[in-house]
């Protein structure tokens, strides 16, 4: 059911793709792509309304406690944090790039949909998306890897991975908060993805599956390659290892450590794609991603998971073809931190005022005191 029915008609008529995020009606899996058009801003949500988390309303231009659990809500204004600009002084980690193929992948042979073709809902069940114009295809990716000045080679280092890489900004916070000890002297892993979004593509399989298959593909692929090219080495402990990612990036992030938390314990999410949008369909999991909130959380012990989430006012609401009630970004979100809180998981939501999806300003503005939370309780040194 919507929430919001003031605007659901004009956000129903919506009939083009929102790039990066979701695909669009269409009368056939392979029409055309419509013409463009603008789109409708998605409506901003009000914080306070019935239904979602109380929260504590910060002042303009603070942002939470890194050592605080619980709900905040922070904007409109997002000036980035100090710690986001490049300072002279500061030691400064080594950045290398690697690139992988799908031809050397055994987990991910490569897929993709065909161009400007779209899914269509299953006329029989509203929260399955049709796609018959996925395929075999290739894939080339890149991997950028962050070690920080600080690191004392042989030693076993913590790490975070990170979704739709590279991350430039990650390195550079990492940079100012690892010199202040705030955080662990870390190793930063950021991978491409593998192409195209959502369902049908071979992003859409990596990020938005309800499976550790992911979490396998950087364990088994990815992470052998960073220890062999850059002669590091990056720690067991899953208590030392640490996920993030935006949008689609975001639930593939709290997917590596909700299937395999004896690898992850930590996870950084923005605007986190916690909807249906899983394709192939699986029965174990119907609704996506929209099931750690429906169902995995709530009727599953309480996993080692810390969590760091942020959604927007104005993040997406509904933007494509399927009309199953489980395509608000915000309410997925502020039905996580609900879910989370009924567990007692140490999490922290934050709600960013005058913000969309995945917003640059917030993550300016927050990604500092994000990373010193997801990281409390361990060693600095």
């Amino acid at each position: 059911m919507f929430r919001f029915p003031i605007v659901a008609l004009s956000i129903c008529l919506l009939a083009c793709v929102l790039p990066g995020f979701a695909q669009s009606p269409a009368p056939t899996a392979a029409s055309p792509r419509p013409a463009h058009r603008a789109r409708p801003m998605p409506p901003t949500r009000d914080p306070h309304a019935p239904g979602f988390v109380t929260a504590t309303e910060l002042p303009d231009g603070t942002v939470p406690s890194p050592t605080k659990d619980g709900n905040f809500i922070i904007g409109p204004t997002h000036t980035p944090a100090p710690e986001m600009t490049v300072k002279d002084g500061v030691p400064h980690g080594a950045i290398y790039t690697f690139t992988m193929s799908s031809s050397d992948s055994k987990i991910y042979p490569g897929i993709a949909r065909d161009p400007h073709t779209l899914g269509t809902p299953d006329p029989n069940d509203p929260a399955k998306l049709v796609v018959s114009t996925s395929h075999p295809a290739p894939w080339t990716r890149t991997v950028t890897v962050y070690v920080p000045k600080q690191y004392v080679p042989g030693t076993a280092a913590p790490f975070i991975v990170g979704a739709d890489g590279p991350d430039r900004n990650l390195f550079v916070a990492l940079d100012n908060l690892i010199a202040e000890k705030r955080v662990p002297v870390m190793i930063a892993i950021s991978i491409a993805n593998g192409g195209g979004d959502a369902q049908g593509s071979e992003r859409g399989l990596e990020y938005d599956t309800m499976s550790g298959r992911y979490a396998e593909f950087v364990e088994k692929e990815v992470l052998p390659q960073v220890e062999k090219l850059y002669h590091v080495k990056l720690t067991k402990n899953p208590d030392g290892r640490a996920t993030m990612g935006g949008s689609s990036g975001g639930s593939a992030a709290l997917a590596m450590a909700w299937y395999h938390p004896e690898l992850y314990h930590r996870v950084l999410t923005y605007s986190g794609t916690y909807v249906n949008q899983q394709w192939p369909y699986n029965p174990k999991t119907p609704h996506g991603a929209w099931e750690f909130h429906q169902s995995l959380i709530p009727n599953n012990p309480r996993k080692p998971i810390r969590i760091w989430m942020e959604v927007g006012d104005r993040d997406l609401y509904n933007p494509n073809a399927m009309r199953d009630g489980m395509h608000d970004w915000v309410v997925a979100n502020e039905d996580m931190a609900k879910a989370l809180a009924a567990k007692d998981y140490h999490y922290q939501f934050v709600f960013s005022r005058n913000a969309g999806h995945v917003d640059r300003g917030t993550k300016a503005e927050t990604l500092p005191e994000a990373l010193e939370y997801v990281w409390q309780g361990y060693p600095i040194e």
